[in-house]
């Protein structure tokens, strides 16, 4: 059992929802995002979502690719991101930590490598979005091999037929982009998101967490209630971006886990 099994075996026990936190590695600088992910779970993080800044991020919205160039202007890598999970860890063991990122850093990297690396470091789960079903023996497998969950990504334009193939090796749980487009974009509906949610969890017994266009504690809630958690990151990072101290980023996250708790 992963820690992300477990968390999310702790939270059913407790009848409550997830709530997901992304942050950009480096952003502004290495400290300050260092300062912010350890002070997450106090806040109500439940799993961390931490991005790996890349020069070419398709899925990303602007505040996302913004905050991804001041961490590589920062001097952000792969392993400085491994570094920072690593420290993470000395003073936390049990919050889950989900690198999420494009493969061409692994891949330039080498797949074992990477994998045994990512494992040293306390890294639980891996969100590797530019890497499609057709390609699982690149990593997807091999990760699982090695006691990393591979989550991957539904949309609203996974239809009946494509959506097996999505599921098949997933682990861990169900990432739903709420939206058609990219991150920071519209604003995610509970009305248009809960028959989406229930069409995957017919599929599979995964937990079904929901991301893109949540920027609020009453959104937060409200796509909570329709789902098994909620993901936010465009408004954390944009509250980051725009040189908010970590402790005010906090109690902002805080509000939006509360909203998430209280579905």
């Amino acid at each position: 059992m992963t820690r992300i099994d477990a968390k999310f075996a702790a939270l059913r026990s407790e009848g409550k929802k997830a709530f997901v936190a992304y942050i950009m590695a480096g952003d502004p600088d290495a400290a300050t995002s260092l300062e912010v992910m350890k002070g997450l779970p106090e806040a109500g993080v439940d799993i961390i979502e931490l991005g790996v800044p890349f020069t070419d991020p398709m899925a990303d919205g602007p505040t996302i690719q913004l905050a991804g160039q001041r961490a590589l202007e920062g001097g952000m890598t792969l392993q400085k991101t491994l570094d920072m999970a690593a420290e993470f860890r000395k003073g936390d063991d049990t919050t889950p930590i989900v690198l999420m990122g494009y493969y061409n850093p692994i891949y330039s990297r080498g797949v074992d490598k990477f994998l045994e690396d990512a494992k040293a470091a306390g890294i639980d789960g891996l969100i590797v979005v530019d890497l499609p079903p057709e390609e699982d023996d690149e990593l997807c497998i091999p990760a699982q091999k090695a006691g990393l969950n591979f989550i991957r990504l539904a949309t609203p334009t996974t239809d009946d037929k494509r959506l097996p193939k999505v599921l098949t090796n997933t682990s861990g749980f169900v990432y739903y982009v709420s939206i058609t487009g990219i991150t920071g974009s519209a604003e995610a509906q509970a009305g248009d998101v809960a028959p989406e949610v229930e069409r995957i969890k017919a599929k599979t017994d995964l937990p079904v967490i929901v991301g893109f266009g949540i920027k609020t504690p009453d959104s937060s809630e409200a796509i909570a209630k329709v789902a098994d958690g909620a993901v936010v990151g465009s408004a954390i990072v944009d509250r980051i971006g725009k040189g908010e101290d970590p402790q005010a980023v906090l109690d902002f996250v805080r509000g939006l886990a509360d909203g998430a708790h209280r579905a």
